[in-house]
């Protein structure tokens, strides 16, 4: 603890015990309560002491007059940064990890709408997975079905296992042989291309086309365009409902604005990535309270950890509390459970 900047070792072990009995029992910290349940070789006295100025320097902060402590949003920040030690999940806790992904899941969807369920299970809060989105994700298959006289079916198969089948309207009078033809055309030149980049690839190639080729291209170009738009990043979430759980969340007003912010999948993938993005490479990161620069969020926090596929990070999971999470037990769930997920979704597109 020792070489932390600002904080002396006395205040370092101070802040920490307040942070860590607040995570605990969410009340107030108290001097006689840290002094009971520490075992400090201090007295009250001095403890109060040194709370006062980590209250002085913004580290803590009362409630009410009289009142005991809770840590600030800079006081949780010292802690996640130099004083939080990630425990080591136990073997027992690796295998039950291990043991939820041992079933057969054909599709990356399958395995992270897994993954928000073993989150939310065994964290009690709520569990969160970001899907890898289409600038990731690259075309393994596609199929060309006629339904009736005038719409078409459309399967693309992607790296990750996922199917997606789309109706588009086609009047076309092609026999059964130019739909083969078409079919084998948009194999041969889109198999292993970035899901958001199919009509640019073959824009780009058109001029190389020649003849029935180039006719081909064109077809093809026109299926692309009758195709909905790419999807960014769709998110998988479970447990939400444990939230009423925690004390922060009696209020309603708090529960609204948690809810709304479940609702808003594209403003949850965001927080998912600035997360990602603020934390170390490769590693889980904390966010919470005033960090969200969003009033209505100031009252969670979130651990979150990227996932990698092949080295390269494709997506991230995660897990939504209250700012008073034990974040040291959650990072090494959060972390582990990220390493399973990439190695699984790495097999699937081998």
């Amino acid at each position: 603890m020792g070489d932390a900047p600002d904080l002396n070792e006395r205040e370092q072990q101070i802040l920490h015990a307040v942070v860590h009995s607040y995570i605990t029992t969410a009340e107030p910290v108290g001097s006689r309560t840290l002094v009971k349940r520490l075992s400090l070789d201090l007295s009250p006295a001095t403890v109060r002491n040194v709370m006062a100025d980590l209250e002085d320097q913004g580290y803590l902060q009362q409630v009410h007059t009289s009142s005991g402590r809770v840590p600030t949003d800079r006081g949780y920040r010292y802690y996640v940064n130099y004083l939080m030690r990630v425990q080591e999940l136990t073997e027992a806790e690796r295998r039950r990890i291990e043991v939820e992904y041992s079933g057969r899941m054909n599709d990356a969807d399958e395995i992270l709408r897994h993954t928000s369920r073993l989150l939310a299970l065994v964290s009690h809060q709520a569990g969160v997975a970001e899907a890898p989105a289409d600038g990731v994700a690259e075309v393994q298959r596609i199929e060309l079905m006629p339904a009736t006289e005038d719409r078409m079916a459309v399967l693309i198969v992607d790296n990750y296992g996922r199917v997606r089948s789309m109706m588009i309207e086609w009047r076309s009078d092609m026999e059964d042989e130019g739909i083969l033809r078409l079919n084998r055309f948009l194999n041969d030149h889109l198999r292993g291309i970035r899901m958001d980049t199919l009509a640019t690839t073959l824009t780009d190639k058109l001029h190389d086309f020649l003849d029935e080729q180039r006719r081909l291209a064109e077809q093809a170009l026109r299926v692309l365009s009758l195709l909905p738009t790419t999807r960014s990043g769709q998110i998988f979430l479970d447990g939400a409902t444990q939230l009423f759980e925690q004390p922060e969340f009696r209020d309603i007003n708090r529960v609204r604005e948690v809810f709304g912010l479940f609702e808003e999948r594209d403003r949850l993938v965001e927080l998912l990535r600035t997360a990602t993005r603020e934390g170390e490479m490769g590693r889980g990161s904390v966010m919470f309270g005033t960090e969200f620069k969003d009033r209505d969020l100031e009252e969670i926090g979130m651990v979150v950890s990227p996932y990698h596929v092949d080295g390269q990070p494709v997506g991230s999971i995660g897990v939504i509390g209250p700012r008073r999470m034990p974040y040291p037990r959650l990072t090494a769930i959060v972390d582990y459970t990220a390493d399973m997920v990439g190695r699984l979704l790495s097999r699937l597109g081998a």
